[in-house]
């Protein structure tokens, strides 16, 4: 990096002439491919010349200007777009989506499509073109700045680095932007403190032409680049910080604990600009970033031994379209002469009205006057020659092929009759010049890595900022600052507020449809989609709504989206119902948790009584055994009464009946033990007057007397 003055105008002047020799043949060569094909000087000055001498014209049918308009405007109609991809553990998608946002609202308010269209344009027609990145305040009224992407409408305003070989200039280390203003508008805005006959002092005396000269001054914007030794930090949480940044903040890290425990030496980038005249240093800036940011779009990129040539589209078709010109400027000539062939008569025929024969080709005479008897007689007009209609046709299709675009490239009809044949003969013009379109991509992703590099040095401290969508529409207000967290906004909802100098990201560039061409395919696709399937209709209708270009389309969208069934609309809003769903929803939770509470209730009681119950069950079981061996002890006992007296018969069936009553008793089952006791009994025999016996039976609960006597059962015994 130059120290003082002297230094800095001496080492810009040594690389404006360094520039100046290695470009000069590329610009001599774009500058004329830029006026062949665009301003239509196609003729040499000398035939021009020579030609008008001779009353002869010079006709020029751009045929160029058409392949360079469709090349072009295919890439307008599939620009490359900017994406941001998270890279380390520090960076996340969800920040690499505000950054993608970010550059989106950049380019929108820097209208850099303008910029990327002029750069192509002068790639496609001279060889190469320039995009630029600046920052400037955002308002008039506030201290942020702003990134811009502008273009660069001089090509020739530029000198790149002729050391670079990359395909981009992201190995550039010098750089320079020339203007010429003139003395007044120079005075007004550097020397307006000046005393007259500043032009004449010793500095500005002695300039060449190419820095001072009756038109006015060369004012140079002179950017340089140097690599600088630098130190890093290593903290206890893992990130990675700059040794002078920790130093002159190193308050705040050791508030919230931050500890070195690593560094180590590494190689990093310096960038400034200087505005210089030929004679003094006008400005001294420091650039935020570590690329210069001027970015080349080249056209047809060729090496050879180790010199870079940049070639046009219309390069090599430079010759053919002269061939076309002369050509057809050949033909128009012979059929303009056509009413102007001569008169042929016999000798001394015109000596009547010899100043009318002598204009008779060119001008219109009422009469002429002829001696002897035969008339004379115009010469017949014999045609264009074949010849030279055939030749201007092959210097067409000569243009054709040198370009690689034939005529369904360009929309014209030709030999193809299916629509398969006629696309794959359009792509194949379009895969020909596909380098333009691709090497515009690679330009726009150096452009995509310059803002990115920017934008924590730009976007710093607590600050709100845009973001959109793919679609342009979809704006987003953001909350930036210098530490990740959640805050709560005015409305009581919290706020994710972004730290953008965290994280490394990466950028993407994807080539393919711009978004309005986009909505027009998945229009038509969604349509045939639901002419195959028409029950899809009712699902998908306000998406195919959105995507219909014409007035009202929105509104239509909204209705259909009000018509959705009500689970989809519910998987459509996500974790945002409508507010009246969210309310219903609450109520429903609260509901829910009271339904559960009472349930755990319920649980907790039934197994309290079912403890209850196994108990009760064992000691029914007890009671119940108990009851049978009593009841077994007094048939026993009544049996040893009254067997005397009694036949064998009338004891087996005294029996019989006594273990029948007793084996009738029934095991208790769990809905029985929570039921009165089951009524236990006991059978005897009582001997009456005539001789017979009775049997009576006995229950043994405490049941109200008239129930026992109900159940009471008799059974006569005869003797």
């Amino acid at each position: 990096m130059p120290k003082n003055t002297v230094d800095i105008i001496k080492q810009a002047k040594d690389f404006f002439t360094l520039a100046s020799d290695a470009e000069r043949e590329n610009r001599k060569s774009a500058l004329d491919d830029i006026e062949f094909s665009l301003l239509g000087k196609q003729w040499e000055q000398s035939d021009i010349d020579r030609r008008k001498s001779r009353g002869k014209p010079c006709l020029t049918i751009n045929k160029l200007v058409a392949y360079v308009h469709q090349v072009v405007n295919n890439s307008r109609q599939n620009k490359p777009s900017i994406s941001v991809k998270p890279v380390d553990d520090n960076a996340d998608p969800e920040t690499a989506e505000i950054y993608t946002g970010l550059i989106r609202n950049i380019e929108s308010t820097s209208k850099a499509d303008l910029a990327y269209d002029t750069a192509v344009l002068h790639a496609v027609a001279g060889g190469y073109g320039y995009i630029r990145v600046n920052v400037d305040y955002a308002h008039d009224d506030t201290f942020d700045k702003d990134i811009k992407i502008d273009r660069v409408a001089n090509q020739f305003a530029v000198f790149g680095d002729p050391h670079s070989m990359a395909a981009d200039s992201s190995d550039w280390n010098e750089c320079m932007i020339v203007d010429r203003i003139t003395k007044s508008e120079f005075k007004a805005k550097y020397k307006k403190d000046s005393a007259e006959g500043w032009e004449d002092s010793d500095g500005y005396t002695g300039f060449d032409a190419d820095w001072l000269d009756e038109d006015g001054i060369l004012i140079a914007e002179y950017w340089v680049r140097e690599e600088v030794a630098k130190t890093i930090f290593l903290l206890n949480e893992g990130s990675v910080v700059d040794a002078e940044v920790y130093a002159e903040q190193s308050d705040y890290y050791e508030a919230i604990g931050a500890q070195k425990v690593d560094e180590r030496q590494t190689r990093s980038w310096k960038v400034k600009q200087f505005i210089v005249t030929g004679s003094e240093v006008l400005e001294e800036n420091e650039w935020a970033g570590k690329y210069i940011p001027i970015v080349p779009v080249y056209g047809d990129e060729i090496i050879v031994a180790g010199k870079r040539y940049f070639k046009s589209l219309i390069r090599d078709a430079k010759d053919p379209q002269r061939i076309f010109n002369y050509w057809r400027t050949k033909t128009t000539e012979l059929v303009a002469l056509a009413p102007n062939a001569p008169w042929v008569g016999k000798e001394g025929a015109f000596s009547v009205d010899s100043h009318k024969w002598a204009t008779a080709n060119i001008e219109d005479h009422a009469f002429l006057q002829y001696k002897g008897n035969d008339a004379p007689q115009r010469q017949a007009f014999a045609g264009v020659p074949a010849g030279a209609l055939q030749e201007a046709m092959n210097a067409s299709d000569d243009i054709k092929t040198v370009l690689n675009m034939h005529d369904p490239s360009m929309g014209a009809e030709s030999n193809e009759t299916s629509g398969r044949a006629i696309m794959a003969r359009q792509r194949q013009g379009e895969i020909g010049n596909f380098h333009f379109v691709d090497n515009l991509s690679r330009a726009i992703r150096h452009v995509g890595q310059i803002v990115i590099d920017l934008i924590p040095h730009v976007y710093t401290g607590d600050r709100i900022v845009r973001i959109l969508g793919e679609d342009g529409k979809e704006a987003e207000n953001v909350r930036i600052g210098e530490e990740a967290q959640q805050i709560k906004g005015d409305n009581g909802e919290l706020t994710r507020v972004y730290d953008l100098s965290v994280g490394k990201y990466d950028v993407v560039v994807s080539a393919g449809p711009s978004f309005a061409t986009k909505r027009e395919e998945a229009a038509t696709q969604m349509t045939e989609f639901i002419r195959s399937y028409p029950a899809a209709a009712p699902l998908i209708s306000d998406l195919l709504a959105k995507n219909l270009d014409w007035p009202g389309a929105e509104e239509m969208a909204k209705r259909f989206k009000a018509m959705l069934p009500p689970q989809v609309q519910e998987a459509e809003n996500g974790d945002q119902p409508p507010p009246e769903i969210m309310q219903l929803q609450q109520q429903l939770e609260q509901t829910q948790a009271e339904a559960q509470q009472i349930i755990q209730q319920l649980q907790q009681q039934i197994q309290e009584v079912s403890q209850k119950a196994q108990a009760t069950t064992a000691d029914k079981t007890l009671e119940i055994e108990k009851l049978k061996i009593d009841a077994f002890n007094a048939e026993t006992n009544r049996l040893k009464v009254v067997q005397t007296g009694m036949t064998p018969e009338q004891v087996r069936a005294v029996v019989a009946e006594a273990v029948q009553g007793v084996s009738a008793v029934p095991e208790p089952s769990i809905e029985q033990q929570a039921q009165p006791k089951p009524h236990s009994k006991v059978s005897r025999a009582v001997k009456l007057d005539d001789g017979s016996w009775q049997v009576y039976t006995e229950y043994l609960d405490h049941q109200p007397q008239e129930q026992a006597e109900n159940n009471e059962e008799e059974q006569m015994i005869n003797g």
